[in-house]
């Protein structure tokens, strides 16, 4: 089976697991303080992308799918 990232992109995440480690990995615009692992992952795969490293696209389909599921729930609970 073949690598989902690339060596270089995987070292890159591990550089920002690090950084959230030692409290010094901060999010985009408002620059908060990351503490949650997903984050921290999220943002390590965003800057590998940037340098160009092999990641796969954000996939839109999942967190439409998660949408729609929530909303489903919550209508049922409604009634």
């Amino acid at each position: 089976m073949a690598r989902k990232y690339s060596r270089k992109a995987s070292r890159d995440v591990e550089g920002a697991m690090k950084k959230r480690k030692a409290g010094t990995l901060r999010s985009g615009r408002s620059k908060k303080k990351v503490k949650s692992r997903k984050q921290a992952i999220a943002i390590g795969l965003s800057e590998a992308r940037a340098k160009g490293r092999k990641v796969p696209k954000k996939s839109s389909k999942k967190t439409a799918k998660k949408r729609k599921t929530a909303k489903k729930r919550k209508s049922s609970k409604k009634k």
